[in-house]
């Protein structure tokens, strides 16, 4: 069965979610591009009637609102804007209250998201090891703006989450179109070890978010993509 699929975005992200929405059975439906969105006013019930997900790709300062909006519209969603997440709180409470249900994460990536159990792991065993320091480093098109990423940032989380509750030295770079690397390492006098993923396109993004649309249609609350991979089809 095609379900109806809503697009709140529609740049490089947006376009590419279009282009593979089909492969897992998503027609989209609407879509909406930030110049006609201002302060979140084509999310009305209208015109997301009948629509059964929604895929937010936008920026920091709009997709607060964006989330509050399509919340209240009762369209369960995929949020892959980073650089809002001192506000998940607010929207929480705002999804618990509506009844509906949004996927959130730093990153949509299947192998980033392997890639920070990894990163998880490794940061176990340096915790032990005291002689060895740490860092996290990244490099994203000029385009993107929250800088560390959220990406770089839950990282470092993982990292401390593990028992490494050394220093953690972490420097973000903007250049070009690159769609993204991350590169964890742990230096000794000794030796260094360096762990490092690098995105070769936006269509690995793309496709987990996709994934991610599938699965949080008749769910509700609020879920980390990372939470939830081992259960997506």
């Amino acid at each position: 069965m095609t379900r109806r699929l809503v697009i709140v975005g529609y740049g490089k992200m947006g376009r590419m979610i279009e282009r593979l929405a089909p492969e897992y059975g998503l027609e989209v439906a609407v879509k909406i591009s930030g110049k006609e969105n201002a302060g979140g006013q084509m999310l009305t019930r209208d015109a997301l009637k009948g629509a059964d997900v929604a895929v937010e790709f936008t920026r920091p300062d709009v997709a607060v609102e964006n989330l509050r909006r399509l919340a209240g519209a009762g369209v369960p969603t995929v949020c892959g804007t980073t650089g809002w997440f001192s506000d998940l709180e607010g929207i929480k409470a705002e999804i618990e209250r509506s009844g509906s249900a949004l996927v959130w994460g730093a990153n949509f990536s299947i192998g980033l998201n392997l890639f920070r159990k990894i990163v998880a792991e490794a940061a176990r065993g340096f915790a032990r090891e005291e002689n060895y320091g740490a860092w996290g480093w990244e490099i994203h098109h000029a385009a993107k703006k929250d800088a560390p990423s959220g990406t770089l940032l839950a990282l470092a989380q993982d990292m401390k989450k593990s028992g490494y509750a050394r220093e953690i030295s972490l420097t973000a770079n903007r250049a070009g179109a690159v769609p993204g690397t991350h590169e964890i390492g742990f230096d000794s006098a000794e030796d260094t070890v360096t762990i490092r993923h690098t995105a070769r396109s936006r269509e690995g993004f793309a496709r987990g978010a996709l994934r991610a649309a599938n699965w949080v249609i008749g769910k509700k609350g609020t879920h980390e993509f990372q939470e939830i991979l081992s259960e997506l089809a």
